[in-house]
């Protein structure tokens, strides 16, 4: 049975939303950028069009679903007041409070993704540590499990380019997921991954820990323009070894790009290197390889404004062997991320790629910092 205090504290969640969001500027920049779009000229330039069109799709998503939370708490008070009258059950009310909580919080949880490259989409390069086969297998299964999560948030996600394992498993592997939203929720995922189980690969049947690190870089759009100079970058074919029917074995689709550059981190001469098998179309795979490149260079200037500003997120952990950021222990049953003292028992779960209450913990406590 819920209380008195907990409805009000719904509405003050709601109160401070509207003040956080700013509801009644966005309510006031909207009706401005809309009329931008009413001009006789507005789609002579298609790109600025797009990007105008973009951001009023922002501003009305805002306040859309500020307006449902709003009206969520609205009935919330009512049921409470029906309720009282017996003109509804407790358990009625109950799951009435538990959806408007649920809303609050989705919102509360949006609100950490402020910076410009959280809105895009993400790419992942999932990469399995030493240990063999047993590492190779726990690297197919972070996969699985990234793939799993994004079905349920509608995104569609590609694998773009994947080096088997010699036995089992994947020695790497790079997921291009369109969606919006998707890098800022994902780049919670950065890290190194430890896995601690009886390992089917191992005769003796002994308890081995396994890493992979998990990279996700924002993946970039038309809206954001990113130089590559042509004279330093080359091109490699070769035949692709994944789907694509016969024509795999004949033609040398997959492509691979190097781009060297200085690079804005670290200010010294590095390179960057990209592989795409995902078409059957040499064309396409250069296309996108282009895209993936400019979406790690675009990162790597994110990196340094965050440098500069000395704003860089807190409790971060760098990708390396000694710094795992969540461990999954499936024989304990538990999955823990170090970074929050988030975990849950649910491992089967969990590798389905219900990962949200990660997500949502690491933002909360992690989104407002940055």
């Amino acid at each position: 049975m819920i209380t008195t205090d907990q409805i009000k504290d719904a509405a003050a969640r709601a109160d401070a939303l509207e003040r956080y969001l700013d509801i009644e500027g966005k309510k006031i920049q909207l009706e401005e950028e809309e009329l931008k779009t009413q001009a006789p000229e507005f789609w002579q330039d298609q790109k600025k069009a797009e990007a105008q069109m973009k951001l009023v799709k922002g501003l009305k998503f805002w306040i859309e679903r500020y307006t449902a939370v709003r009206n969520a708490v609205q009935e919330l008070q009512l049921a409470y007041d029906f309720y009282k009258e017996e003109a509804i059950s407790e358990q009625e009310l109950d799951s009435t409070y538990a959806q408007t909580v649920a809303q609050i919080e989705d919102l509360e949880m949006r609100n950490m993704l402020r910076r410009e490259e959280d809105k895009l989409g993400a790419v992942i390069k999932i990469a399995a540590g030493a240990g063999g086969t047993e590492a190779q297998d726990w690297g197919q299964m972070l996969m699985r499990m990234y793939l799993r999560w994004c079905e349920k948030q509608g995104y569609k996600a590609e694998i773009t380019n994947i080096l088997e394992g010699d036995e089992a498993g994947i020695k790497s592997v790079t997921i291009q997921v369109e969606g919006d939203y998707a890098y800022g929720y994902l780049k919670s995922e950065n890290g190194v991954h430890r896995l601690v189980r009886v390992s089917p690969y191992n005769a003796q049947g002994k308890r081995m820990t396994s890493f992979a690190s998990v990279f996700v870089v924002p993946l970039i759009d038309d809206t954001i323009e990113i130089e590559i100079n042509p004279a330093n970058l080359t091109w490699d074919t070769f035949r692709s070894s994944g789907a694509g029917g016969q024509n795999v074995n004949k033609v040398e689709t997959g492509v691979r790009c190097h781009y060297t550059f200085t690079n804005p981190v670290t200010g010294q001469p590095d390179e960057i290197v990209i592989e795409n098998t995902e078409s059957r179309s040499q064309l396409d795979n250069k296309d996108n390889a282009l895209r993936l490149l400019k979406s790690q260079l675009y990162d790597l200037e994110l990196e340094k404004r965050r440098q500069e500003t000395a704003k860089v997120e807190a409790g971060k952990k760098k990708i390396e062997w000694g710094s795992q950021i969540r461990s999954y222990v499936f024989d304990d049953r538990r999955v823990k991320d170090h970074r929050t003292d988030y975990q849950t028992s649910n491992v089967g779960a969990v590798m389905d790629g219900d990962i949200d209450g990660f997500i949502k913990t690491y933002l909360m406590q992690f989104g407002g910092e940055e």
